[in-house]
C-alpha cells in the first residue's frame, strides 16, 4: 500500500486470561489479529546490539508481539517515523503494507513472535530504503 502511513499502525491489545496456574493468552484469525494468518515466526538469540527488519513490504501485513523480553520496533513510512516498545505479551503490534521496519535493542533472552497475512515471498520485499522511498512516492 503505497498511500499508508506510520498511523495506520497500531497496538492491539490481546485478550489475558489469568489463572491461578499462569496467563493464557489466544490469538484467532480475524479475531484478536484482524487478517487471516498464514505464516508465523518468531525472532530469538538476537546478539546485544544488533537489529532486524530493514525492509518494507508490499503486500504482508504482520502482528509483531515480544513473546518474551523486550524490543523497539521503529517504523517509517517515508516522511514520518514512529517507535513502539514491545515489552508485554499480551499486547501486538500492527504493521500494515508499506512500512518500513526495524527492530532493535533487544533485552536478553528476548522472543519476537510474527503472525504474518502471507507466506513467504521474496517478491513482496523492499530491502534498499532508497528503493522504498521511491516506491512511496510513485
Amino acid at each position: 500500500m503505497k498511500n499508508s502511513s506510520v498511523y495506520d499502525c497500531s497496538m492491539i491489545e490481546l485478550d489475558k486470561h489469568h489463572r491461578d496456574r499462569g496467563n493464557i493468552t489466544v490469538i484467532e484469525n480475524n479475531n484478536e489479529v484482524p487478517f487471516d494468518v498464514k505464516r508465523i515466526y518468531y525472532l530469538y538469540d538476537v546478539p546485544g546490539g544488533e537489529s532486524r527488519g530493514g525492509h518494507a513490504h508490499k503486500e504482508l501485513r504482520q502482528l509483531i508481539v515480544a513473546a518474551s523480553g523486550s524490543f523497539i520496533v521503529k517504523l517509517d513510512d517515508g516522511t514520518n517515523q514512529t517507535s513502539f516498545t514491545l515489552n508485554r505479551p499480551y499486547q501486538g503490534l500492527l504493521v500494515v503494507p508499506g512500512i518500513w521496519r526495524e527492530l532493535e535493542d533487544f533485552s536478553s533472552g528476548s522472543v519476537c513472535l510474527v503472525l504474518a497475512s502471507e507466506k513467504y515471498n521474496e517478491n513482496d520485499y523492499i530491502r534498499e530504503y532508497n528503493e522504498f522511498v521511491n516506491y512511496k512516492n510513485k
